[in-house]
């Protein structure tokens, strides 16, 4: 009836296309700002100095902004062969986390050429420190900022194989942070060979490295030109592969896992993204990996929570922000009229996701809207899915989704649509629990909610009639 839907912004057609599209533009603006507040997007700060000046009383200190004669006098500092060197760039570390002072410093001439003699210096102390001083302009949100690190760029890649964990998670955070903002860094790193060496970087056995890459690699995904000239690279290379079995891995730690997983979700926004990761066995591998997590959710039996009580404490932390893109991943691969002839029949899916629904439903309902997408792309096209809802018994806890929030009010309704949509045999069974519910669905004032109710409630009349008899008319025989 609804046909599968893919979880994109700007996407739409037909009747009511712009207001779709405004609402999915909300959707994803809520889940980056979700993903945002679990500093799993915006840009990332590695710092060991808590117990430094840095902090106190547990709460850091921001420098204030330097004169620019303060500016000089530190880089001076820093540009002396004595053995002050250290401590003076650690004090312009410092100094650098101040907006001001990184716009004073990037300005001076000279400045960005002694950082770089001094990262590419052979004494490691040294190196971590200018290192530490970069990551510090990195995290500008200024463009020019950014832009005045392109000298440095060509040495981050270099040492990304080094053999020191701490100094090359540094470097791909840095990395990370550098292609958020700056158009040019990302068109100079990506004929430097940036996909090349993050498919060298990938297997890598330590789990900080992989989950620096899987950010580097995620920003880099998210760019405007990304399906013209990042994602083509990125499939030629041997990273699909390395991210979808590391994401299926076990041994696989979260934060690196919940970056593979987006990556994903970026390649298959692109079609030729889809079809690359359909012939690698993606549907089949993420829908496993979704049994499992959800092997990890109490099955204690209760029905859907609607009091914002909290999640059960047993359930792993931060394992929504992982469900969250694997949903998304399996949701838009269903969405793609190629994967019909892969698609996966196993009821033990459905019965996953009413898990999950269960589960995150009270703290985490942007979860329960992924689950119900991915469930409109499964009961689209395919009886099975639809007959399984019904036969499992899984029919109540769908009903009770229909009261809860306005956006799951909907996909729920969709659900039902499509299940309606495949005849007489299945209105049968959905006519009696859901006509109840659907009453006071019609009195909201959205009208698309009620729109949807309207067409539910056509097919269930058109495929039993009986629910609507003829009034009789005295004297007519």
């Amino acid at each position: 009836m609804w046909g599968r839907r893919l979880r994109r912004a700007g996407r739409g057609a037909g009747r009511g296309a712009e207001e779709l599209r405004a609402r999915r533009r909300e959707r994803e603006a809520a889940l980056r700002r979700a993903r945002r507040q679990e500093q799993l997007v915006s840009k990332r700060l590695l710092r060991d100095d808590a117990a430094e000046d840095g902090a106190r009383d547990g709460a850091e200190v921001v420098p204030g902004p330097l004169s620019e004669d303060e500016v000089l006098q530190l880089l001076r500092g820093v540009q002396r062969g004595s053995e002050d060197r250290k401590r003076c760039l650690g004090r312009l570390r410092w100094a650098l986390r101040d907006k001001d002072t990184q716009h004073k410093f990037v300005r001076l001439e000279g400045s960005i050429r002694t950082l770089t003699g001094l990262f590419t210096s052979s004494l490691a102390e040294l190196q971590m420190e200018a290192a530490r001083c970069l990551h510090e302009l990195s995290h500008s949100s200024e463009p020019g900022v950014a832009e005045a690190c392109l000298p440095l760029t060509s040495y981050l890649l270099t040492y990304l194989s080094g053999h020191s964990v701490e100094f090359t998670e540094l470097c791909l955070y840095t990395l990370g942070n550098l292609v958020v903002e700056s158009e040019a860094v990302r068109k100079q790193l990506l004929p430097q060979g940036i996909i090349a060496v993050l498919a060298s970087c990938i297997q890598s056995p330590h789990e900080a490295v992989l989950e620096g890459l899987g950010y580097v690699l995620s920003q880099l995904l998210q760019a405007k030109e990304a399906p013209a000239e990042i994602i083509p690279l990125v499939l030629a290379s041997a990273l699909p592969q390395h991210m979808l079995r590391l994401l299926c891995a076990p041994s696989t730690g979260l934060g690196a896992a919940v970056e593979f997983a987006w990556c994903l979700h970026y390649i298959i926004c692109s079609p030729a993204g889809t079809e690359a990761l359909l012939a690698l066995g993606a549907m089949p591998a993420l829908a496993s990996l979704l049994l499992s997590l959800a092997s990890e959710v109490p099955q204690d039996g209760s029905e859907v929570p609607q009091d914002g009580s909290e999640v059960p404490q047993d359930v792993p932390e931060g394992l929504e922000l992982l469900v969250c893109p694997v949903l998304r991943c399996l949701g838009n691969l269903l969405a793609e009229e190629s994967s019909c002839e892969v698609q996966i029949q196993d009821e033990r899916l459905l019965i996953t996701l009413f898990l999950i629904l269960q589960c995150f439903l009270p703290q985490h309902p942007f979860i329960v809207q992924e689950g119900l997408w991915l469930l409109n792309n499964l009961t689209a096209d395919e009886p099975f899915f639809c007959a399984a809802l019904l036969s499992l018994d899984l029919l109540p806890a769908l009903l009770q989704l229909l009261p809860c929030f306005p956006m799951t009010t909907v996909l729920a309704l969709r659900v039902l649509c499509n299940v309606a949509e495949k005849g007489p045999e299945y209105c049968q069974q959905l006519h009696q629990p859901a006509l109840p519910l659907l009453l006071p669905t019609l009195a909201l004032p959205d009208p698309e909610p009620v729109g949807h109710c309207l067409e539910l409630l056509h097919l269930l009349f058109l495929h039993c009639p009986e629910l609507c008899p003829l009034p009789s008319v005295p004297g007519h025989v």
